[in-house]
């Protein structure tokens, strides 16, 4: 396995109340306009963090991609408990997803492009299944230390994050910061 990918052990460092008074989930939904889309597609999906409130957002379809069996069973318990039904679970690498180019209208990629065996492996698989004029919010770690998150040597800068998404053609919406170590950018196919 990859030495980046995500460890099951650390589950509760995904969805705790401290991630959730950071990152609610709801405002960032809003942002990405889920409400409307046809097509979702959670990017590392993990338990299911923006899977769940995505889901309940819409009626369209709400792809988990995650590498993790594990994780995609939680994610499924959840959505049993919540009677959600709009949920497609797949299982891959985020380099190569297993869907169709042009398929999903909204992407989540939270906390896990630095886990990409490249970043543009990443957002190239990105660009090739938004749909055109589909949007992708992007939470990352700023490449600065800090007591949580992945080493220094995996994090990708914002200003590197910038011109990635530039160089791949998505036009940028949106950038803020809501942490010291942590940026979202709002980016459009």
């Amino acid at each position: 396995m990859h030495e980046r990918r995500f460890n099951p052990k650390h589950l509760e460092k995904l969805d705790n109340p401290q991630r959730r008074a950071l990152f609610d989930p709801q405002p960032l939904m809003s942002e990405l306009n889920v409400r409307g889309a046809k097509s979702v597609l959670d990017i590392g999906a993990g338990s299911g963090y923006f899977t769940i409130p995505a889901a309940k957002m819409t009626e369209g379809t709400i792809y988990a991609l995650d590498v993790e069996p594990k994780m995609l069973q939680i994610i499924q318990v959840k959505a049993e408990e919540e009677k959600l039904k709009n949920i497609t679970y797949l299982q891959g690498a985020m380099e190569n997803v297993p869907l169709a180019a042009g398929t999903a209208d909204r992407v989540i990629a939270s906390l896990v492009l630095h886990e990409a065996e490249t970043l543009d492996q990443g957002l190239a698989e990105i660009k090739r299944v938004m749909t055109v004029g589909g949007l992708c919010f992007i939470l990352e770690w700023e490449k600065k230390e800090s007591e949580q998150g992945p080493p220094l040597h995996h994090r990708i800068s914002s200003e590197d994050m910038k011109k990635s998404l530039v160089q791949h053609g998505l036009r940028i919406r949106r950038v803020h910061f809501p942490t010291d170590s942590h940026y979202c950018i709002l980016c459009e196919k």
